[in-house]
């Protein structure tokens, strides 16, 4: 296994080191191997974990609470696909197909609320520059 040291794993995700610690001090990483010198040690599915941070955060504007939920059900997800790859009977992997669509659902409705809330703030933004306008006219 290829082993990433915190500095490796900062460069790669765009995060600070302390930012890293930060995430795994409130649960929203698991506490990474260490090195028999207590140095933290990732993997590349711990780098991927910490890109999809990442993506909630800055293009979807979650909070880190939202976040957390948002990975859970990322987690469910990969878990069904695993179960669904190894499957045979076309029945079980029927059902783990509606369970993975159940959790995407889940995903998208909290993306859908995220985008109504941005819309309402873009709603008030207008009509504040349409008033500021009027004001300018007159």
């Amino acid at each position: 296994m290829n082993w990433l040291k915190i500095d490796e794993v900062a460069k790669e995700t765009g995060l600070t080191k302390r930012t890293i610690r930060y995430y795994e001090e409130i649960g929203l990483i698991k506490s990474p191997e260490r090195s028999d010198g207590g140095i933290r040690l990732y993997t590349e599915d711990d780098v991927q974990h910490l890109k999809n941070i990442v993506v909630a955060k800055k293009v979807l504007g979650f909070s880190l609470q939202e976040i957390q939920e948002y990975l859970v059900i990322y987690e469910q997800v990969q878990e069904h696909r695993n179960i669904f790859t190894n499957l045979e009977d076309h029945n079980l992997r029927t059902t783990e197909l509606k369970k993975m669509e159940e959790a995407v659902t889940r995903q998208i409705n909290l993306v859908d609320i995220k985008i109504q809330e941005m819309n309402q703030v873009r709603e008030d933004l207008v009509v504040l520059s349409e008033r500021i306008q009027q004001g300018l006219q007159q």
